[in-house]
């Protein structure tokens, strides 16, 4: 294995062979780079003014992704190219974002300013629409406590509409090239040993490493661990990058559904989960802001076993499965069966989550999850409930063949309603149906209360959800698609 890391630097090459593993991107910005543009406002992937840009090769092309640099490791940068504010201006000439800023005076006291820029440049390279929808989200990641965001808005339209980044161009071109020299099929291993950070590019060379090594920590997208860094002041002596696991990152579809490698980012992973519910699609984006998702893993969000999860209960109505892997061996189990209580998993030492499984909904079943939390971008549930039933037609009614329901934030794990299940299969989907499975479900959790939401508004919004999945699909062709296939 190689015993240093390669990424560019606002165009030029870096190797460094002795670095702190837990080292942010923001640190070595500020701290090695001295580069004063992107700043620390949260240290947790909240505020965007730490925004930079990474750009990796892609089919032959660059791909341009925003990202929150407090919270992403130095050590995920192997191999990509890193962009911060000071990149853009072409001599005395400021790149087409900035001059948008300017112009729309999108910038008061300036703090937040470079994150803003770094992620109207993004969307530029990546071809965001100019409208208003595509707008928010793409700036949803960024605050700021100045301007009101009027002429930030107006400031990303301009510059979004301007067309094609022909002054970018050239230097896309020259980074594409630098990258592909760089571009390295052998592993890494920086550091002593207990002090190090560990980049395996093959599925096996990760799993004879966790058998060595089972209490190395597992880092794909960081937006959970490097919170721990950055406001734990945890600190991990061993990491191992799951981002260069070419097996981690795979994404199969198929008419019976999709696979999805651990290592899959939300980004990367919206598209064909849309596909199989557009609610679920819905859901992703909603977590977090897009420097999240463009690095948060589908993996991760199940793996750290957190309760409040969005994916999870999501995943687990619509019957969704996991490969673990230790060594040369794996397993199978049901997604809900890994959660075993609060802060603990089924999973061994040395065994990792390899994929993900996600069935198709039958045609004559409609699945369905919701978020519910104090803002729509950024924040955290309070409850998240998926509803997944499928359905017969008896006598010209509906009728519930059936049911899966999973709610996160109303117990230690995410948990399936199994009582209220049991109620709904083979009744018919009717009001009085689903008034009296209310009563069942609003009994099921002993939901703690927090500062997100007490146990009796947790308990009152489950009965009040199963019932606005009731109204949705009374009110929608769904039903009437579903009678087709009946």
């Amino acid at each position: 294995m190689r015993k240093a890391i390669e990424f560019l630097f606002n165009g030029e090459r870096r190797q460094l062979a002795d670095f702190d593993p837990n080292m942010t991107v923001l640190r070595y910005i500020r701290e090695v780079e001295r580069a004063m543009g992107s700043k620390e406002g949260c240290a947790e992937g909240d505020c965007g003014a730490c925004t930079a840009v990474v750009a990796e090769r892609h089919d032959g092309a660059l791909h341009y992704r925003a990202v929150n640099s407090c919270i992403q490791l130095l050590g995920t940068l192997d191999g990509k190219a890193l962009l911060t504010v000071e990149s853009l201006k072409d001599n005395e000439q400021l790149h087409r974002a900035q001059e948008a800023m300017v112009a729309e005076h999108g910038s008061q006291c300036g703090f937040c300013t470079p994150g803003f820029v770094m992620s109207i440049f993004a969307g530029m390279q990546e071809e965001i629409q100019p409208n208003r929808q595509a707008i928010d989200e793409l700036l949803a990641g960024n605050l700021c406590r100045c301007t009101g965001y009027t002429p930030i808005i107006n400031a990303a339209k301009a510059a979004l509409e301007s067309g094609a980044d022909d002054r970018w161009a050239a230097r896309g071109y020259e980074l594409l090239q630098k990258l592909e020299e760089l571009a390295s099929n052998e592993g890494a291993r920086v550091g002593a040993e207990g002090d190090q950070f560990v980049i395996p590019h093959s599925l096996s060379e990760l799993a004879d490493y966790l058998v060595e090594h089972p209490e190395a920590a597992l880092v794909a997208g960081g937006t959970d661990l490097g919170v721990h860094i950055t406001k734990n002041h945890k600190k991990y002596e061993s990491l191992v990058y799951l981002g260069c696991v070419p097996e981690l990152k795979r994404i199969d579809v198929s008419p019976q559904g999709v696979r999805l490698g651990a290592a899959v980012t939300y980004d990367a992973a919206r598209e064909p989960l849309s596909q199989l519910s557009s609610s679920i699609g819905r859901l992703i984006a909603r977590i977090g802001a897009v420097q999240v998702r463009n690095l948060g893993t589908i993996g991760g969000n199940i793996g750290n076993g957190s309760p409040i999860g969005d994916m999870p209960p999501a995943l687990i109505a619509a019957g969704a499965q996991l490969t673990l892997r230790r060594g040369a061996q794996t397993r199978t189990i049901a997604l809900e069966d890994y959660f075993i209580s609060y802060g603990k998993q089924d999973l061994k030492p040395g065994e990792f989550i390899e994929s993900i499984w996600i069935p198709r909904p039958a045609a004559s079943a409609v699945l369905k999850v919701y978020k519910i939390s104090k803002r729509i971008e950024q924040d955290i549930s309070a409850v998240c409930g998926a509803f997944h039933f499928g359905f017969d037609r008896v006598a010209g009614q509906p009728t519930i063949a059936q049911a899966r329901i999973c709610f996160g934030g109303m117990a230690g794990t995410p948990l399936r309603a199994l009582a209220c299940e049991q109620f709904l299969v083979g009744r018919a989907f009717t009001e009085d149906t689903v008034a009296k499975a209310r009563e069942i479900l609003e009994s099921t959790y002993k939901p703690l209360s927090d500062a997100r939401a007490s146990a009796a508004y947790r308990n009152r919004i489950a009965g009040n959800l199963l019932y606005k999945y009731f109204l949705e699909c009374q009110t929608s062709a769904e039903l009437s698609v579903v009678a087709a296939h009946a």
